[in-house]
């Protein structure tokens, strides 16, 4: 058995996120295991860049009020509750609505490479911009 300490929480890349995120390493799995859960942190706005992962990922919300969109459909509000998962090499981003926090439980395992993720461009202002209004 293995009780892990807290790691310090690290803020998000800008070439990865607009705006401002907070990375939290849940647990990480020790090889052969390529595990990895991070409590992910979003300021209200900001958002990933469109990236996809090799093996898929899935997300469950905890607090706040979000959105999500894969390639080619629609922006999606998504709360606490939600399990969202998008499959293996599935283009997407996610991120907190324009005046909500938003945390979430990010559930992903690397490649061979133990790549995790494959980043792309950031989201444009009009793609963010195509949310749904929100209704609270």
């Amino acid at each position: 058995m293995e009780i892990q300490t807290k790691q310090p929480s690290t803020r998000g890349a800008p070439q990865m996120f607009t705006g401002e995120v907070w990375v939290d390493v849940v647990a990480q799995g020790h090889a052969p295991s390529r595990l990895r859960v991070n409590a992910v942190h979003f300021t209200p706005g900001a958002r990933t860049a469109w990236h996809r992962h090799a093996n898929g990922q899935t997300l469950h919300v905890t607090e706040g009020v979000g959105l999500v969109q894969a390639r080619g459909g629609a922006v999606v509000l998504i709360r606490p509750g939600h399990t969202i998962h998008t499959p293996a090499g599935e283009w997407h981003w996610h991120g907190a609505a324009p005046t909500r926090l938003r945390v979430h439980l990010a559930i992903n395992q690397g490649d061979e490479q133990h790549d995790v993720v494959h980043w792309l461009t950031p989201v444009t202002d009009d793609e963010y911009a195509a949310a749904p209004a929100l209704d609270d």
